[in-house]
């Protein structure tokens, strides 16, 4: 019988997996020094980014998610 693998939850907690198998991030350089940057930049960086590639899906087999599911397009008949 096959052990089950433990997730990585200190990763999960920092990403959020939608249920599409997207995984979100928040930006960086947003804590401190605000002062020197534009409005429009803080604006930006409030922004959640979408984790592509290579990483994402180191990031899937840490927290133990799987693949990501494909979107299906709905036809009308």
């Amino acid at each position: 019988m096959g052990n089950k693998m433990k997730g990585r939850k200190s990763i999960a907690k920092r990403l959020k997996i939608t249920k599409n198998g997207k995984i979100m991030r928040r930006q960086s350089f947003r804590r401190h020094l605000k002062a020197g940057k534009t409005s429009k930049r803080l604006r930006n960086l409030k922004r959640i980014k979408e984790l592509t590639g290579y990483y994402a899906k180191k990031i899937r087999k840490a927290t133990g998610t799987g693949t990501r599911k494909k979107s299906r397009v709905k036809t009308n008949k």
